[in-house]
C-alpha cells in the first residue's frame, strides 16, 4: 500500500472516531494493521473479553511471529486458564489447556507440564509461584502492565502506537475544499506543471525545484515521537522483561510486509508498503569479458555463470559511517562526508594518469585512508597495489593457493581441471590494515597491510563451493568480520582474525550475487541478491531471511548507501541488457526517484558509485555518467578521452577527489577533480624534493604498524618523500593532504610567498554573532552543535540548558547554524526548560556534562547532581539516576549502543552504564583524580580517558580491560597546577586524538599511546581553555583565557589566524570576560561557536570573500623538528603568542 493510501486509512479512522463508528473504527484498525490502539485493547483486557483480545491481536501479530509475541498470546492464554481453575471450571480450563496452551508445549516442555499440574490442586495459588495471586481484577491489571511492556518493545508494533497528529476532521476539511488538493496547488508560491502529492495531513505545496529531497520519514509527524529500533525509549521503565537485541531494524521494517523468519511470499514491482517493485544490495560485479574482446563487456554463457565481476559499490564505507557514530565524545565529529561539491566543476572529470595493468582489471579500491593507494585485481587472478601519486606499482602478486592442502578436494579436483582464476573482488577494511580478495574459484584471500610496499598473507578461506562473487567487511558485535557470498547459494560471516566461521545463511535458490552489510540504529543486517533476482536480508542472528522481494530486471543488481548512510541507492542490469539506478524509500522499500540517461541497451553489467553524499557515478556506453543525487536528470557525460570499456569499472576514492576508471588494453585512467590534482602534484613535489635532500637530512623511522592503525602509516612515503611526512605529522600518511585541502598546500610550495600569520582585529574581517541571551544565564559550562548542524545546545553553570534553532529563510535557504542569521532561542509550548537535577552544593562549583544522542533526540547531562536525560523534543526529563557521590563529570555515548554510556565520576572511576537496564555493566579504576574528558574509537574499539591527575588511558571496550596508561608530557620547568581539566578527542581517523590541556595542544596515536605533536604557549601567555578539532579534523579551534582565540593547522599544530578580543567584544565588556568552551559544527569546517564567562554565546566564520581561516605556515619552517614529531618523537613547539 502506497504513503498516500496509508494516510487516507489514518483520516478515515479519525473520520470514524469522530462520528462515533467504534466497532467499525476498531475493525478497520485490526484489518489494516496500521494503528494499535492501546487504550482499546486495555478496556478489552480489563472486560475479560479475551476472544476480542486476540482478534483484534491478530491484525498486527500472530503467536510465532517473534518472542515477543508468543509471550503476549502466553501471558493471555495463561490468565485466561488460570481464572478458569479460580472459577471451579475444570471442564473450561482444560478446553483451554489443549485447545490454546498447548501450542506453547514444543517451545517449553516444562512449563508446560507444570501449567497443567495446576489442574490436580484444589486451589492453584498452593503453587509458590502464583501463591501471590490476588483477585481477577488485580491480575488482569498486572498482566496489562507486562502486555504493554512486550507491546512497545515488539518490532512489529513499531510505528503503530501513536496516531499521527492532524488537525480535528481533517478529512472532512479536504473534501470542502474547493477542487481540494488541486485548489491547493494553485497557491503553491512555485506551482509545477504535474504536482507531486506526496500527503493528505497537510496542505499541499510544491516543493524545492531539482528534485530536492524530502524530509526522512523518521522525522514524520507519523514517526516522530515513536521509539526507534535500539535507541532509548524503553529505558529502564520496561522493567524486568528487556528487548531482545535481534530486533527488526527500522530500516528492514518497510521492506517487510510481516517481518519474521518465515519466508515471504514475492511481491512484484509496483510500489506499496511491503517493498514497492525492488531494491537491493551492494557490490556490483560483472559478467565475464571473452578474451578474444577486452574491449566490450558482456555475459559469457560458462559453467560460471554470468557474473564473475569486477569491483562494486562503496561499501567499504558501510562500515566506517563515521557519520553517525562520533557523536558520542564530541559534537558532529566523522562528517567528513558531508561536504558537498560546490559545482560539477569539483567532479573528477579530468585524466590525470594511466595505469598499465598488465591483465584486465576487474574490481579496484581505494585505500580508506591513504587515498592515493590504488588496489586492483584482474581478470588472470593478480593482484597490484599503486601509489597513483608517483605511478609506482607498490605491490604485485600472482594467483597462488597458500595452502593446498587444507583445501577442499573438490576445489583441488577443480584447479586441476581449470586452473584459471579470476578476481571478482577486491576491498580494503574500514581502517585499511586488511584487504580481501574473492576469487572466482572457491577461496577469499585476506592480507595485511603494514604501509609502502609490505604486504603479508593473513586468512586463507576455502569459502564456497565455485565462486566466491562478493567480499565485504562488517562490524557486527563490535568484532571485524568478513561476509562472502558465492555460487553456492549462501552467505557466510567469518571472524577477521581468525578466519573462524561464525554464521552460514541460505535460503537463496540462486547464486548469491552481492552483498552490503550496514547498519542503522545500532542494528546490524546484511543485504544480499541473487542471480534470480531475489533480494533477501538478514540480522545476524541465524533465523533466516527477513525479506524475501523480486529486483528490478531480475539479474544482476547492486545497492549502495550514501557516504553518511542515509540515502539507499541500486543499480541493476537485466539480461536485456536495461539498466537502471534508483533511490529508495527505506521506510517503505518503495522506489523514491529512476534516474534516466542510460543507453537503451548496455553492453555488459552496468557499475555504479557515490560520492560527497550528492553525486553518482556509472560506467555505461563507453563513458563515466554522473548524476546530482537530488536530480533524475544526467548531470554531465565524461568519455575520459576515449578507449574505456563499454560498461566500464568505477570507483571513487574516499573524499571524491580522484576517479578509477578500468580502459581498454589493460588500462586504468585515474581522473581528478581541482583538490585531487592538487593533491598528486603535492605528492610529486615532495618526492622531488625528497630525492634532493635523501641524505641531508636523517631517514625518519616508522613506528611498525599494529593490525588496527595499519592504515595510518605509508612507509613507501615516509622513504621517499621525509616532508610530506613533515606535512602529515598528524596522521603520518598522505590521507592527510587531501583533507588539510590540498590546494593549502600547493600555496605552501610556492616559494614566492612569504607567509604572515593572519592576525584578526576588527569585527568587519570575519563574520561573527552574539546568540539572543538568557538573563537568567552568567556562565556556558558546555557547548555543543546538533549533529544535525541546524542548533547550538549550551549547559550553563545553573544547571540551565539553552537551544538555538536556525530556520529555513531567503538568506538561508539550507536552515543550518551560520553566522549571518539571528536564530531563535527555542523552548516547548510549555514554556519548560532543561534544568539538571542540583545536588546539595553551588551548580557552579560542579564540573557541568552532557553527551548528544546521534539522532538529537536526547541529551544525557549533570550539573553536580543525578543524570539526566531529557527529551530534546519536549524538554521533558525522561528518567534521572546515579545520585551522587559520586557525581558525574564527563559523559559519553557507545558510538554503536546509544543505550551504553561511559560516565567519568568525581572520584576518579569510570562506569560503563546500560540505560536499558539500569545498570552499570562496569567500573574502570586507574585515575587518581576526578574525569574530564573521555573519547571512543569505533574503529580500534577502545574508549580513552583523561582526568585531572594529568593522566591518559586507553581502555578496549570488549572487556573493558585497561590496554595502556600514560601522564602527559608538561612544559618544562612548569610547576603543574593542582586541578585542571584534560580533554581529549579523536581525530576523523579514529586513531589519533587531540588532548587539550591548560599548558598545551598534544596530539597522541592511540594504538601506542605515543604523543606525536605538542604545542606549548609561551610563558606569559594565557592559559587554554578549551580546544576542539573542525569537522573535518583539518584544523583546531582553541581558546584562551585572555579572550584570545587561535585556529591551528591540525597537521602540524601550527598556529594560522588569531581572533582577537577587539573583533567580538565590544570595548565596554569587562576584561574578565573569557571564551570557556568552544565547539565546531558538524558539516562546516570553517565555522565554530563558543561559550564566555558573561553566558553569551558567539558564532564564527570567515569572510566569504576568505572562505577560510588564514594560511598555513609553509612547511619549509622548521622541517626537521616535524619530521622527527612524525617519526614518533614528541617534538614541541613554542607559540607565536
Amino acid at each position: 500500500m502506497s504513503s498516500l493510501s496509508r494516510e487516507l486509512v489514518f483520516l478515515i479512522l479519525q473520520f470514524l472516531d469522530e462520528e462515533k463508528f467504534k466497532e467499525t473504527v476498531h475493525k478497520l484498525e485490526q484489518e489494516s494493521g496500521f494503528f494499535f490502539n492501546m487504550k482499546y485493547f486495555e478496556d478489552e483486557v480489563h472486560n475479560g473479553n479475551w476472544e476480542e483480545v486476540e482478534k483484534y491481536l491478530s491484525g498486527f501479530t500472530k503467536v510465532d511471529d517473534n518472542r515477543y509475541s508468543m509471550k503476549i498470546f502466553f501471558e493471555i492464554r495463561k490468565q485466561k486458564y488460570l481464572e478458569a481453575l479460580d472459577k471451579h471450571d475444570r471442564s473450561k480450563a482444560v478446553e483451554i489447556l489443549v485447545k490454546d496452551l498447548k501450542v506453547f508445549a514444543t517451545f517449553n516442555e516444562e512449563l508446560f507440564k507444570e501449567i497443567t499440574q495446576l489442574l490436580t490442586l484444589e486451589n492453584f495459588r498452593e503453587n509458590e509461584q502464583l501463591s501471590k495471586y490476588g483477585d481477577t481484577k488485580s491480575a488482569r491489571a498486572i498482566m496489562l502492565v507486562e502486555l504493554k511492556k512486550l507491546i512497545e518493545a515488539n518490532p512489529l508494533f513499531r510505528d503503530k502506537l501513536q496516531f499521527p497528529n492532524l488537525k480535528n476532521s481533517r478529512l472532512r476539511t479536504l473534501i470542502n475544499q474547493s477542487y481540494s488538493l488541486n485548489w491547493q496547488h494553485q497557491l503553491c508560491k512555485n506551482p509545477r506543471p504535474n504536482p507531486d502529492i506526496k500527503t493528505l495531513f497537510v496542505d499541499h505545496s510544491c516543493g524545492q525545484p531539482n528534485g530536492a529531497r524530502a524530509p526522512s520519514p523518521a522525522n514524520s509527524p507519523l514517526l516522530g515521537s515513536l521509539p526507534k529500533a535500539g535507541g532509548f525509549p524503553p529505558l529502564g521503565a520496561h522493567g524486568p522483561f528487556q528487548p531482545t537485541p535481534a530486533q527488526v531494524p527500522t530500516p528492514l521494517a518497510g521492506w517487510m510486509s510481516n517481518p519474521t523468519p518465515v519466508t515471504h511470499a514475492a511481491v512484484s514491482g509496483g510500489g506499496g508498503i511491503g517493498l514497492g517493485a525492488p531494491s537491493i544490495p551492494a557490490a556490483l560485479k560483472h559478467p565475464r569479458t571473452p578474451p578474444t574482446n577486452p574491449s566490450v563487456d558482456y555475459p559469457s554463457g560458462d559453467s560460471d555463470h554470468v557474473a564473475k565481476r569486477p569491483r562494486p559499490m562503496g561499501i567499504s564505507d558501510e562500515v566506517n559511517l563515521p557519520v553517525n557514530v562520533l557523536s558520542a565524545s564530541f559534537s558532529g565529529h566523522g562528517h567528513g562526508h558531508g561536504q558537498a561539491f560546490s559545482a560539477p566543476d569539483d567532479l573528477p572529470k579530468t585524466v590525470v594518469r594511466t595505469l598499465n595493468q598488465g591483465s584486465t582489471p576487474m574490481s579496484m579500491d581505494f585505500h580508506p585512508v591513504q587515498q592515493t593507494l590504488l588496489l586492483v585485481g584482474t581478470n588472470v587472478g593478480d593482484i597490484a597495489l599503486w601509489e597513483v601519486g608517483s605511478r609506482d606499482r607498490l605491490v604485485s602478486r600472482n594467483f597462488k593457493v597458500w595452502d593446498l592442502s587444507a583445501c577442499s578436494m573438490t576445489f583441488q579436483a577443480a584447479l586441476v581441471k581449470d586452473p584459471g582464476v579470476s578476481v571478482n573482488r577486491v576491498i580494503w577494511s574500514p581502517d585499511g590494515a586488511l584487504f580481501g580478495v574473492a576469487y572466482s574459484r572457491h577461496i577469499v584471500q585476506i592480507y595485511s597491510y603494514h604501509g609502502g610496499d609490505e604486504v603479508r598473507q593473513h586468512l586463507e578461506i576455502d569459502a564456497h563451493v565455485g565462486g566466491v562473487n562478493d567480499l565485504a567487511f562488517s562490524h557486527p558485535n563490535k568484532q571485524l568480520c568478513v561476509i562472502t557470498c558465492g555460487d553456492d547459494k549462501t552467505i557466510k560471516v567469518w571472524d577477521a582474525a581468525s578466519g573462524a566461521k561464525q554464521y552460514t545463511f541460505e535460503g537463496h535458490e540462486a547464486p548469491v550475487y552481492s552483498v552490503c552489510p550496514h547498519y542503522k540504529e545500532n542494528i546490524q543486517f546484511i543485504f544480499s541478491t541473487a542471480l534470480d533476482g531475489k533480494i533477501k536480508a538478514w540480522l545476524y542472528d541465524n533465523l533466516g531471511s527477513r525479506v524475501d522481494y523480486d529486483a528490478p530486471g531480475r539479474w544482476c543488481t547492486t545497492m549502495a548507501y550514501s557516504a553518511d548512510g542515509t540515502r539507499l541507492f541500486s543499480c541493476g542490469t537485466s539480461k536485456e541488457g536495461e539498466s537502471s539506478i534508483v533511490e529508495w524509500n527505506e521506510s517503505e522499500g518503495a522506489v523514491k526517484r529512476t534516474y534516466q540517461g542510460f543507453r537503451k541497451r548496455s553492453m555488459g553489467v552496468v557499475q555504479f558509485d557515490t560520492t560527497k553524499n550528492r553525486f553518482l557515478a556509472a560506467g555505461d556506453d563507453f563513458s563515466i555518467k554522473f548524476w546530482d543525487m537530488d536530480n533524475v536528470q544526467l548531470l554531465t557525460t565524461v568519455d575520459a578521452d576515449g578507449g574505456l570499456a563499454a560498461s566500464p569499472r568505477i570507483r571513487f576514492n574516499k573524499d571524491g577527489t580522484l576517479l578509477a576508471v578500468s580502459a581498454n588494453e589493460n588500462g586504468i585512467k585515474i581522473l581528478a577533480n581541482g583538490d585531487g590534482n592538487r593533491l598528486l602534484r603535492t605528492l610529486e613535489n615532495s618526492i622531488y624534493d625528497a630525492s634532493r635532500t635523501s641524505e641531508a637530512l636523517a631517514k625518519p623511522t616508522i613506528n611498525p604498524i599494529s593490525a588496527a592503525a595499519a592504515a595510518a602509516t605509508s612507509a613507501a612515503l615516509a622513504e621517499r618523500a621525509s616532508s610530506v611526512v613533515a606535512i602529515t605529522g598528524m596522521n603520518g600518511d598522505p590521507r592527510n593532504l587531501g583533507d588539510v585541502k590540498p590546494r593549502i598546500s600547493e600555496e605552501s610550495n610556492d616559494k614566492s610567498k612569504i607567509w604572515k600569520l593572519t592576525e584578526i582585529n576588527e569585527p568587519s574581517q570575519c563574520r561573527t554573532l552574539k546568540l539572543v541571551e538568557n538573563p537568567r544565564v552568567n556562565k556556558i559550562s558546555r557547548l555543543i552543535y546538533t549533529n544535525s548542524g541546524n542548533a547550538i545546545l549550551a549547559l550553563a553553570s545553573n544547571a540551565i540548558h539553552l537551544l538555538w534553532k536556525w530556520q529555513r529563510t531567503d538568506r538561508s535557504s539550507s536552515g543550518k547554524a551560520n553566522a549571518t542569521v539571528q536564530p531563535q532561542l527555542w523552548q516547548p509550548s510549555s514554556g519548560i526548560l532543561m534544568t539538571n537535577d542540583i545536588a546539595d552544593g553551588n551548580p557552579e562549583e560542579a564540573l557541568a556534562c552532557f553527551a548528544l544522542s546521534k539522532n538529537d533526540s536526547y541529551v544525557m547531562s549533570a550539573s553536580g547532581g543525578k543524570v539526566s536525560l531529557f527529551n530534546m523534543m519536549t524538554f521533558k526529563t525522561m528518567t534521572t539516576f546515579m545520585p551522587p557521590p559520586p557525581a558525574a563529570t564527563f559523559l559519553a555515548f557507545h558510538p554503536q549502543d546509544n543505550n551504553i554510556i561511559a560516565i567519568g565520576m568525581d572520584d576518579s572511576s569510570i562506569q560503563i552504564y546500560n540505560v536499558r537496564v539500569d545498570e552499570v555493566k562496569s567500573k574502570l579504576k586507574g585515575h587518581t583524580k576526578k574525569i574530564t574528558g573521555l573519547a571512543f574509537s569505533h574503529v580500534l574499539n577502545v574508549l580513552v580517558s583523561s582526568g585531572a591527575d594529568n593522566q591518559i588511558c586507553v581502555w578496549n571496550t570488549n572487556g573493558w580491560e585497561k590496554q595502556k596508561t600514560r601522564f602527559l608530557q608538561l612544559p618544562h620547568g612548569r610547576t603543574p597546577p593542582a586541578q585542571s581539566d584534560t580533554r581529549v578527542q579523536f581525530h576523523q581517523d579514529q586513531i589519533h586524538f587531540l588532548v587539550v590541556h591548560e599548558t598545551q595542544l598534544a596530539i597522541y596515536e592511540a594504538t601506542k599511546l605515543e604523543g606525536l605533536k605538542q604545542w606549548f604557549p609561551q610563558d606569559s601567555a594565557a592559559p587554554i581553555s578549551h580546544a576542539t578539532f573542525s569537522c573535518d579534523s583539518q584544523l583546531i579551534y582553541a581558546s584562551f583565557l585572555d579572550a584570545t582565540i587561535c585556529v591551528f593547522s591540525a597537521s602540524n599544530l601550527r598556529l594560522r589566524c588569531r581572533i582577537n578580543p577587539s573583533a567580538y567584544l565590544p570595548s565596554s565588556v569587562s576584561s574578565n570576560v573569557q571564551p570557556l568552551v568552544i565547539a565546531a559544527h558538524p558539516q562546516e569546517p570553517n565555522q565554530f561557536a563558543t561559550g564566555l564567562s558573561d553566558g553569551t554565546v558567539h558564532v564564527f566564520e570567515p569572510l566569504e570573500s576568505d572562505g577560510k581561516w588564514g594560511v598555513p605556515p609553509p612547511i619549509e619552517n622548521g622541517s626537521a623538528s616535524n619530521v622527527a614529531a612524525a617519526s614518533g618523537g614528541p617534538s614541541s613547539e613554542q607559540a607565536q603568542r
